[in-house]
């Protein structure tokens, strides 16, 4: 499969010394979602102001379908790159109707192919009856269509989406992101999304970029970044879990949790027993018997036909379990509990003085 774009090595700054982006590789294919996901101020936005040609890299290289666009002295204007935006406040022409805004790009081509294409955005995004409207008499989820229409109507070969729908209340996001992912289908637009929302993230993306400090930390499929985070940053950002301490021993790794199988491929380097493995709220189970762990319910939440719960080890230390809700654990109250991980993860113990961005042993 072809890669659509490619950045090689990319390098910004805006203040000397100060780096937003630090040697960022990535190749997105044909037909891909890839998300830029990442807290704010790790660089995800500023990397897509350099694909679309807002900003001008200090080093590295960026190319669009093999043809170069961006190097240090070298910028191909937006314009000339075939690159769709849709921006976070949409940024549609208030004093023009809906066909007037999707058609915009299109002044160049001929009349009738452009009233052709129109209707077949306004069919894409569901929108035909709304052509004549002003984008003040639409929602806020009408208005992103247009928006998106806007950006597909001219056939572009990448689709860039800047936080497309932090502006929307939770209800409608949700099912906005459910539409708009059937129309890039349909459309079969290759996509690269910024978001800073990990379930937005995970429900979209064919590939995720994760971001930390201008650095890209893991560059996977959603489902082997949720098994396999390869640092501790990306466990902790995507809200896989909470980590706990253990020692490892010969056969096992102990921790205050219980005893863990240690993996046949642990190589801890420089002999280190002290480690952090990877609590999921999913893989804590109540015990009624007198085996498991006494642990104290200090919170809880509903999250949809189950409720999260923050409990509280002996130690002081605290972790998630998410329940179903006919358990209803009361706040205060002492309870055992097992845990029963479907992957083991292992992180080298964090001294205070090291970073967020330590490898996983196993």
């Amino acid at each position: 499969m072809d890669s659509v774009l490619s950045l090689h090595g990319i390098v910004k700054s805006f203040q000397p010394g100060v780096p937003v982006l630090q040697g960022v590789s990535l190749q997105v294919k044909a037909g891909q979602m890839v998300c830029l996901l990442g807290p704010s101020g790790c660089g995800k936005t500023t990397l897509l102001r350099l694909v679309a040609g807002f900003e001008e890299p200090d080093s590295g290289e960026i190319y669009l379908r093999q043809r170069l666009v961006s190097r240090p002295g070298l910028v191909l204007p937006p314009e000339q790159r075939h690159v769709g935006m849709v921006f976070q406040d949409y940024a549609l022409f208030p004093h023009m109707t809906i066909r007037q805004n999707i058609q915009f790009g299109l002044v160049h081509r001929p009349a009738a192919w452009r009233r052709h294409r129109v209707s077949a955005m306004l069919r894409l995004v569901s929108l035909e009856g709304l052509a004549e409207r002003y984008p003040h008499e639409l929602s806020g989820g009408q208005q992103q269509r247009v928006a998106l229409a806007r950006a597909l109507a001219p056939e572009p070969q990448l689709l860039l989406l800047d936080e497309p729908f932090s502006n929307l209340d939770v209800h409608l996001r949700q099912q906005l992101r459910a539409e708009v992912q059937e129309i890039l289908a349909q459309a079969g637009i290759t996509t690269l999304l910024v978001t800073h929302d990990q379930e937005e993230a995970l429900s979209l993306a064919d590939t995720l970029a994760v971001m930390d400090q201008g650095c890209l930390v893991q560059y996977a499929t959603p489902d082997d970044i949720v098994r396999h985070p390869r640092t501790r940053f990306v466990a902790q950002f995507i809200g896989l879990g909470s980590l706990v301490p253990g020692e490892l021993q010969e056969a096992c790794i102990q921790t205050e949790l219980g005893t863990m199988p240690s993996l046949p491929r642990l190589d801890v380097p420089g002999g280190m027993r002290q480690v952090e493995l990877l609590v999921r709220p999913e893989d804590i189970h109540l015990e009624t018997s007198h085996h498991g762990t006494m642990v104290h319910v200090v919170q809880s939440s509903f999250r949809g036909t189950r409720k999260l719960y923050t409990l509280r080890l002996p130690s002081g230390l605290t972790f998630a379990a998410l329940l179903a809700t006919p358990v209803a654990l009361r706040l205060g109250e002492s309870v055992r509990v097992t845990w029963q991980p479907t992957d083991v993860v292992v992180f080298p113990r964090m001294q205070a003085a090291e970073t967020s961005t330590d490898a996983p042993v196993s």
